[in-house]
């Protein structure tokens, strides 16, 4: 069965709320979504890593992507870029983009951010670009999304979005949420292809 690995990073919940739905289109394109997160990196010299927590997503290794089919990945913005335990995930990949591992399996992207114009897009490019270098195949939110026109606050063609606010406790629109899932559903839908097709 095709498997699609959503990856996140979340500090206050937005992104991780997004997941689900990604997760939730991912599963209705008959796939299977495997969700995990990444640890927080600081920069204070000498402080001890958090220890895993007890509840919520395991974190990610690189097995995780060698392992599945596509990935749907997501970050808040930090000043227009992704966040950096993301980047220092991405970072540990070299072995993968040595071997050619991830070559032609489909990717997407999704972000939150705490106001409208706050660096949705650019933050979605930031993380596009590696994976473009890790031949993946760049997976957008078409304009057959009808809520990509008729939505007031996230949802970008570049991939899902969220308007989470100053405090981080916006709800997600309905528009956020079809088109999330909608960008899910594409990405298992595609990957069941590809797969299909490699086994011809």
């Amino acid at each position: 069965m095709t498997e699609i690995l959503v990856l996140y990073y979340s500090r206050y919940g937005a992104t991780a709320q997004l997941a689900r739905h990604i997760a939730t289109g991912v599963e209705k394109a008959g796939a299977v979504a495997r969700v995990r997160t990444v640890a927080p990196v600081t920069t204070n010299l000498g402080e001890e890593a958090q220890p895993v927590p007890d509840q919520g997503p395991p974190y990610a290794s690189t097995r995780d992507l060698e392992e599945t089919d596509g990935l749907i990945l997501g970050s808040p913005t930090r000043f227009g870029n992704m966040a950096a335990p993301l980047k220092y995930f991405l970072d540990g990949t070299s072995g993968l983009w040595a071997s050619g591992t991830l070559v032609d399996r489909p990717f997407a992207v999704f972000t939150s951010t705490a106001s409208m114009h706050g660096g949705q897009e650019t933050t979605l490019l930031s993380m596009a670009l590696p994976l473009i270098h890790q031949g993946m195949l760049w997976v957008g939110v078409p304009y057959s999304v009808p809520e990509l026109t008729s939505t007031s606050s996230g949802g970008t063609p570049y991939g899902p979005s969220h308007v989470a606010g100053a405090d981080s406790q916006r709800e997600i629109t309905r528009d956020e949420r079809r088109i999330a899932e909608a960008l899910g559903e594409r990405v298992g839908r595609l990957a069941s292809r590809l797969g299909q097709g490699s086994a011809d």
